[in-house]
């Protein structure tokens, strides 16, 4: 599973209010969490964000309270990808749960720019800057996860090995 798009940069500790702000919480429609999803950090990123750009972002990115509204933000605004030099626990299972990959990687995170172009390898943990040639290694994802992920997250998946 490899994934390409362009760079979205985010800093430090943001939080689940930022990623999706608590007066948007009273809807769980995917696209109507999208057209809202950072727009306390960046007011333009819902509309200027394109199906399979990657946010990068700081430590303890998903940090706040257990929404599950944010990494459902995040995915159906066209993310692929979410790199963090850390991500905070409920967020990470979170995302996993709906079927958004994350990676951890503190040299990504710290070195890459916004708008420059990534390629994810997810099978090898492979995250390489197009756009300068800096290469990065992030944990791979276990094969059981890529399919998961694949499935679109954790009922899905399921429901798929269930043959529901």
């Amino acid at each position: 599973m490899v994934l390409k798009g362009r760079t979205w940069r985010f800093g430090d500790d943001i939080d689940t209010d930022v990623i999706i702000p608590a007066r948007y919480l009273n809807t769980s429609d995917p696209k109507e969490l999208a057209a809202h999803c950072m727009e306390d950090a960046d007011p333009e990123f819902a509309r200027q964000v394109r199906p399979g750009d990657i946010v990068v972002a700081g430590n303890n990115f998903g940090c706040g309270s257990s929404r599950e509204h944010a990494p459902l933000a995040i995915k159906a605004a066209g993310i692929s990808c979410v790199v963090a030099a850390t991500f905070a626990r409920i967020f990470y299972r979170n995302a996993l749960n709906i079927g958004l990959p994350i990676l951890e990687c503190p040299a990504a995170a710290g070195e890459i720019k916004a708008g420059e172009e990534l390629e994810i390898n997810l099978e090898e943990g492979k995250i390489i800057n197009t756009t300068t040639g800096k290469v990065y290694q992030a944990a791979p994802f276990p094969k059981f996860m890529r399919e998961l992920i694949a499935a679109g997250g954790l009922i899905p998946y399921v429901r798929s090995r269930l043959n529901c």
